[in-house]
């Protein structure tokens, strides 16, 4: 199938300042994970950003960037306004990848992209949590789907809650269900992310802290890809990068 890659990168990062131009073997960071981003099979990967800088280093790496507004709420807006730019049709496929997940695996980007059709205008991806002490992190974000692989919700709580295991010992994992950790990469069809911005705040969104919870709160199914593999992690500390650039 046919899909575009946007690659929302800001330069502002409380914890990682300038993080998407952070050298990682000789390239920034947004180029190493827009440069991922092209194995994905994906027919243009295309940078959106709210800084000249990001702009110009992408293009001495011969990556497509776009300047957007920098009033922006979140990546999914300024992703938004790049499609429009690039006069995708409306069953265009568009997937946001975050400009700090240089070692993103591309087989991933494809197949959540590969989940987007006209019932599920919006995919999104997981894989089984084995740690009981990431259920329990409020920062691990977990998700519940139905039988058809679609999001039911999404939540920083434990869900499902297994009220026997939990009841015996916190250090129990349900038996018959693997806890799934949402990750955060996103596909849409483009006529739903242009409409996107326009949709009314959810309050589980402003309780949780989980943009995605407005979708589902709209009544918009979100298809979910469920990889066996534990993604890597993103960068978002000065830990993070040192580690990535030890890979690279």
């Amino acid at each position: 199938m046919s899909f575009t890659v946007i690659v929302p990168a800001r330069l502002a990062s409380s914890r990682l300042p300038n993080k998407p131009l952070a050298d990682i073997g000789g390239k920034p960071m947004v180029v190493r994970t827009a440069m991922r981003a092209q194995e994905s099979g994906a027919s243009r990967v295309v940078v959106a950003t709210d800084h000249a800088d990001i702009v110009a280093a992408c293009r001495d790496h011969q990556i497509e960037a776009f300047m957007t507004r920098a009033d922006h709420p979140s990546g999914t807006d300024r992703i938004a306004e790049v499609a429009a730019l690039l006069e995708l049709a409306d069953d265009a496929v568009v997937v946001n990848v975050q400009g700090d997940e240089p070692m993103i695996d591309p087989r991933l980007i494809a197949a959540t992209a590969a989940k987007v059709n006209a019932q599920t205008p919006m995919a999104t991806a997981a894989h089984p949590l084995h740690d009981i002490a990431e259920v329990l992190n409020p920062n691990v974000v977990k998700v519940v789907l139905d039988k058809n692989q679609r999001a039911l919700y999404f939540s920083r709580a434990v869900i499902p809650w297994a009220r026997d295991a939990f009841a015996q010992s916190l250090n129990l994992m349900p038996a018959a269900y693997e806890p799934l950790r949402h990750i955060g990469l996103y596909a849409y069809q483009n006529q739903f992310l242009q409409a996107y911005p326009n949709l009314p705040v959810s309050p589980l969104e402003q309780i949780e802290a989980l943009e995605q919870l407005r979708v589902l709160w709209n009544g918009i199914a979100i298809a979910v890809h469920v990889t066996a593999h534990t993604p890597a992690v993103g960068v978002d500390t000065p830990e993070d990068l040192e580690r990535v650039r030890q890979f690279f």
